[in-house]
């Protein structure tokens, strides 16, 4: 069984200043990075939390230009977009979710918002979208 470690919670927002601002107001989250502009996903992502360790982070996912992949979420009245998960082995990792009837919707690429470290995307059979991205030890 691989090793994962869970990394944060994504929720797709229209609008990512306004989303910050709501979260510092309703939950007293900070902005722990970002925003970040990453034109290869075609999003704007913050990350946002209380900062103490262990508690959950979430990325708040805004679009960004007109082929980003969170308008159909948002045009559905959605919110919660993935869960995403840290592995130290991103290829094995792939490699079993495959296994257990997972489709990989993108090959491994390099993500802004990680420091370059890959991010690859899936579905579980029951349409979870599900993001893994490599721990910071590998590569």
């Amino acid at each position: 069984m691989i090793q994962l470690r869970f990394s944060h919670l994504g929720v797709a927002v229209p609008d990512l200043e306004a989303a910050i601002v709501l979260y510092q107001e309703l939950f007293g989250y900070q902005l722990l990075s970002g925003p970040f502009d990453d034109n290869g996903q075609h999003v704007s992502v913050a990350f946002v939390g209380n900062g103490q360790e262990g508690n959950i982070v979430i990325e708040l996912v805004a679009p960004l230009g007109h082929k980003s992949p969170v308008d159909s979420v948002l045009a559905k009245g959605r919110a919660a977009y993935h869960v995403c998960y840290e592995t130290s082995n991103l290829d094995a990792s792939l490699s079993e979710f495959r296994a257990k009837g997972c489709a990989v919707l993108e090959q491994p690429t390099p993500a802004l918002a990680f420091e370059g470290r890959k991010i690859a995307w899936l579905y579980m059979p029951n349409r979870q979208l599900i993001e893994l991205v490599e721990s910071a030890q590998e590569g």
